[in-house]
């Protein structure tokens, strides 16, 4: 379980968490973003279980969050798709006639 930037897995090796203005070494993005926070959640209104937390509506920019905390996870490139996924990808041409 690593800190690494949501956009290419480069990998946070600096302690504490970053800054605003905070970018990845490798590909420029915003490292500050709620896509990076421990406490993103799809499955959640504004998809951010920090119930005390403004919106934001661009999660992929950074912010101001004040209850941003650097999510520790398993770096899963973007052209890896899950099962679930796959499955979902697969019903859905079925349904158009694909």
């Amino acid at each position: 379980m690593t800190r690494h930037c949501q956009n290419c897995g480069e990998p946070w090796i600096i302690s504490g968490q970053p800054g605003r203005g905070e970018v990845c070494m490798k590909c420029r993005a915003d490292l500050r973003v709620c896509l990076n926070c421990a406490s993103y959640d799809l499955r959640v209104a504004q998809q951010c279980r920090e119930r005390r937390a403004e919106p934001v509506l661009e999660k992929a920019v950074g912010n101001f969050c004040e209850y941003f905390e650097f999510a520790r996870r398993k770096w899963v490139p973007k052209e890896v798709k899950t099962s679930r996924e796959a499955a979902a990808r697969a019903h859905f041409k079925n349904l158009l006639g694909d």
